[in-house]
């Protein structure tokens, strides 16, 4: 069972910065796959960043260039940087792991509202 907490949310205005912190048990952290996923009201749940266990990243279109996925195994945290935020970016952030290429956790989600 791995348990994952993020951290970071709040209320930006557009153009704003925020970084999103998610913390994971287990230790094993290194083989992880680890992800960002957000949900905005009434929307389905869609990915907005992964990073491997290898360090290779992938973004969501409609981030890339705003985004930066991160991840420090020493720390067993990932990071989701995101500057020029736009009112469109608002949403419950959620952080995703995959052990094994088997298994997937979430954590309980973080508010990110940026305002007009």
């Amino acid at each position: 069972q791995v348990q994952l907490v993020e951290s970071g949310g709040g209320l930006v205005q557009a153009g704003g910065s925020l970084r999103l912190s998610c913390a994971a048990s287990g230790s094993t952290f290194s083989s992880y796959a680890m992800g960002w996923y957000r949900q905005a009201p009434g929307k389905q749940r869609e990915l907005v960043a992964t990073i491997t266990s290898g360090g290779s990243t992938n973004y969501a279109d409609s981030v890339k260039g705003r985004f930066t996925i991160s991840r420090v195994n020493a720390k067993n945290t990932v990071y989701l940087q995101m500057n020029s935020l736009k009112p469109e970016d608002t949403a419950v952030y959620h952080c995703n792991a995959v052990v094994g290429g088997l298994y997937g956790y979430w954590g309980q989600g973080t508010q990110v509202t940026v305002s007009s």
